[in-house]
C-alpha cells in the first residue's frame, strides 16, 4: 500500500497547496531532493492558532497545529511531485515552536507532525528531526515545519 492509499484509510484529505505568504516559491527541488518552505497551521486562509505554547496556547492545541501543518506541507509535496508516490523517503523535519519562556515541550509537539509522516509512509517516512523553541514567529503562529523528502527519479 502506497503512500496515497494511506492517506485515504486514516481519511486525511489534502486541501489545496497553500499560497506563499511573501516573495519565495514553496519548495525547489535540487537533484533527487525536494526542499519545503517554512509551512503553518493554515486552514482555509487563516492560522489555527495564535499565540505562544506553554501561555497561550496548550499542548494539545500545539499538536493540533502541528498536525495541520504537516498536512498543509504534503499538500505542497504533492503539488510539485503529482501524487505521494514518488516520495522515496523523507529526510528531515525541522520544526520551530513559539515558545513561551520556561516551556521546553517542543519535541512534544512536533511528535503529532512526525507520527503523521510514519503512518503515511511506513518506515521511509522515518526521519531525522530538530525541535526548536523560538520567541516569534511569522503571523503570531504557534508553530513553524520545514521538510526535506528525497523523491524517486525516472
Amino acid at each position: 500500500m502506497g503512500p496515497e492509499d494511506r492517506l485515504k484509510e486514516l481519511g486525511i484529505i489534502l486541501p489545496e497547496a497553500p499560497r506563499p505568504i511573501g516573495f519565495y516559491v514553496p519548495a525547489v527541488r535540487a537533484g533527487d531532493l525536494l526542499f519545503l518552505s517554512g509551512m503553518l497551521p493554515i486552514r482555509e486562509g487563516k492560522l489555527l492558532y495564535k499565540g505562544k505554547v506553554g501561555k497561550d496556547i496548550k499542548v494539545e492545541e500545539a499538536q493540533e497545529a502541528a498536525r495541520a501543518t504537516l498536512i498543509n506541507a504534503l499538500s505542497v509535496v504533492r503539488a510539485e511531485l503529482g501524487d505521494l508516490n514518488k516520495v522515496k523517503r523523507v529526510v528531515r523535519l525541522s520544526g520551530y515552536v513559539a515558545s513561551a519562556t520556561g516551556f521546553n515541550q517542543q519535541p512534544a509537539v512536533l511528535n503529532a507532525a512526525s507520527e503523521i509522516l510514519a503512518k503515511v509512509f511506513g518506515d521511509e517516512g522515518l526521519h531525522s528531526r530538530i525541535a526548536i523553541g523560538v520567541s516569534e514567529l511569522p503571523m503570531d503562529s504557534p508553530i513553524e515545519i520545514e521538510l526535506i523528502v528525497q523523491v524517486v527519479t525516472a
